[in-house]
């Protein structure tokens, strides 16, 4: 099974893309799309939804796990994210992926072990399970590891895939 996890942004946009074969995990790719602030909204969200869409072809991915949207009291960085959730969201339906979306507590709990892991804590634990020589950067991409292995319990677990 290959699933594709996602930390929307629009400044960055983590993805990461994991292997499971029998019960070892395998991390195949990992990045970010960078848009720049200067450019127009549309345009740094086509980018996004064309990247995303060509790390779908490339890699045909089982399942798409989505970072929910966590709206805290910056509004100003709830929306753009939304948008590129949005666009997200549509590279999946365009491609028929299984769709994952969990909170940012429902991730930390299926990689540490505790929703209130702190953001070291899950860096250290995504090298850990996907034996990286090194802590994967920026934080936008260890997350997004983080989700496509939180993806991958989803999927094969019945109590994940209900929740």
């Amino acid at each position: 099974m290959i699933a594709l996890g996602i930390d929307p942004g629009t400044a960055i946009c983590g993805y990461g893309i994991v292997k499971l074969e029998r019960s070892r995990l395998q991390a195949l790719e990992y990045g970010a799309v960078f848009t720049s602030p200067k450019a127009q909204m549309q345009d740094r969200l086509l980018k996004i939804h064309e990247q995303i869409g060509a790390l779908i072809e490339k890699y045909q991915p089982d399942i798409m796990g989505v970072e929910q949207l966590f709206f805290n009291r910056n509004v100003t960085t709830a929306i753009p994210v939304g948008q590129a959730r949005g666009v997200i969201l549509l590279s999946a339906a365009e491609h028929n992926l299984r769709l994952v979306e969990r909170t940012p507590m429902q991730i930390k709990q299926a990689i540490v072990g505790t929703g209130s892991a702190t953001k070291a804590q899950v860096i250290y634990m995504v090298q850990k399970i996907l034996h990286l020589p090194e802590a994967p950067h920026p934080d936008d991409v260890a997350d997004a590891l983080a989700i496509a292995i939180c993806a991958t319990h989803c999927a094969s677990s019945p109590i994940w895939r209900n929740a």
